[in-house]
């Protein structure tokens, strides 16, 4: 009898150390990948960053916030294909677009410069009072180089694919590209993507450079058969429908009074519907990775997923997006992947949509040539994919539509200062204790808003 017990006891045990030995391999697993610890070993690191003469796939989503992805941690299963991505690249989870609205934020992305330097901050640019032009980057900017013209004049065979309305060719998007689709606004992935693979089996045979952008996630694009309310987890009585002609109602009055007024469950409900144009999204890039794996050129294809900016849903007191240059509009998704990686790297560095641009040329170890390496203002992200700690800062700022001009500045601790170039007002946030910004702290601590300021200062006077 007391054979069985000490035996039983024993049993246990073993049992427990198993348990504890499978717990900890997944504590270990969840730091190294969840923390962002990027010095750690364990984390497989391919070999070689490198991957010369690689093509080059560059996928927008216009606006995609970057705390509704799944695997950046949100509660929802939004996005199985974007977090298949970042399992198999680089995910970069503090990457602060340089501005909250698609037309001057996807320049900055394809020139690596802020808006303020290429110069393409509204549709129209005034020249004097009663007197404006469309903004257009050559006319605006001339000696600014496109991604498309540096890689072109590399040998690279360039096409884009986009719903149009902010990235039309009017404003200069198409500079450097041999085919350029912008004949639908607000198209979705389901238009241009299709478009793109036709374009790719006629070019696969040549090193290329791909630009596809949907507006799958804007407010002004509907599901084609409308909504199915696969999120809407609740009997919604509200006023709303998520109709492209409510969506620029409340805009416009969000921008005239500053505020919106709606319940707790119309902003379930545009949440709901936000969650599912990105699952349907998420859905069309599955279908568009399936048809390009078939290609065979998987193994010599850099991917990059990103947004030009997030979208606000009653956050602040308003949706949509440009208004404001709080962190919903600015914090989007960054996953770089790069052929041979098995496992996926979390990197928490704040970094910048203006640095995308210089990494891809350095994974291409293509150098940069004289004029392009004093035009971009981003850095390569290289340091930090191989493991090692970037102390960088970051900037965004939006004049939209010549109805608000804010500035913002990220420090990389943490710290957030938003000033209002028409007020002269400050908000002071930090980030690291206050993720939603929902406590100024300017007047709290006067000292850290100046040094914020500060530094703010010296990027304005570098324009």
């Amino acid at each position: 009898m007391r054979f069985d017990s000490v035996a039983l006891k024993y049993k246990f045990v073993i049992i427990a150390a198993f348990i504890i030995l499978i717990l900890a391999g997944a504590v270990i697993y969840s730091t190294v990948f969840h923390s962002g610890k990027n010095e750690s070993r364990l984390v497989n690191y391919p070999s070689d960053i490198s991957c010369r003469d690689c093509n080059i796939v560059l996928i927008v989503l216009d606006p995609l916030r970057a705390d509704h992805i799944h695997s950046y941690g949100y509660m929802r299963d939004t996005t199985p294909t974007i977090d298949s991505l970042a399992s198999h690249g680089f995910a970069f989870t503090n990457d602060i677009s340089a501005s909250s609205w698609t037309l001057p934020a996807d320049m900055s992305l394809l020139t690596g410069v802020y808006p303020s330097r290429h110069k393409v901050l509204n549709k129209y640019t005034l020249l004097s009072p009663g007197s404006q032009i469309i903004s257009n980057l050559k006319v605006l900017a001339p000696d600014i180089v496109t991604f498309a013209e540096f890689l072109k004049k590399n040998g690279y065979a360039t096409g884009g694919f986009t719903g149009s309305a902010a990235v039309n060719r009017e404003f200069g998007y198409s500079a450097g590209f041999d085919t350029y689709v912008d004949d639908k606004d607000f198209a979705g992935l389901p238009y241009t993507y299709p478009k793109a693979i036709d374009w790719i089996k006629a070019h696969k045979e040549n090193k290329f450079f791909v630009f596809l952008q949907g507006y799958d996630t804007h407010g002004e694009y509907v599901p084609q058969g409308g909504y199915d309310f696969r999120f809407l987890d609740f009997p919604y009585k509200g006023k709303l429908t998520g109709s492209k002609d409510e969506e620029v109602q409340l805009r416009e009055s969000g921008l005239a009074q500053g505020k919106l007024f709606l319940s707790k469950d119309d902003v379930r409900f545009l949440n709901a519907i936000y969650d599912e144009k990105l699952q349907r999204a998420d859905t069309e890039l599955a279908k568009f990775l399936s048809e390009y794996k078939k290609l065979g050129l998987m193994d010599k294809t850099i991917f990059v997923f990103t947004s030009g900016h997030g979208e606000e849903l009653y956050d602040h007191g308003q949706i949509d997006h440009g208004h404001s240059l709080y962190q919903e509009l600015i914090h989007v998704p960054l996953i770089i992947s790069v052929p041979g990686m098995s496992s996926g790297v979390k990197i928490n560095s704040l970094v910048s949509s203006i640095d995308v641009m210089p990494t891809v040329l350095s994974v291409l170890d293509i150098a940069p040539d004289d004029v392009l390496k004093k035009q971009m203002q981003g850095v390569s992200l290289i340091p930090a994919m191989e493991g090692g700690k970037m102390n960088l800062d970051a900037f965004s700022e939006t004049d939209y539509r010549y109805a608000v001009f804010k500035r913002a500045f990220i420090t990389s601790d943490g710290w957030k200062i938003i000033t209002d170039l028409e007020t002269n007002i400050n908000e002071l946030y930090n980030l690291g204790s206050d993720k939603k910004e929902l406590g100024d702290l300017s007047s709290q601590n006067p000292a850290k808003d100046e040094e914020v300021s500060i530094k703010l200062q010296r990027i304005l006077d570098s324009f």
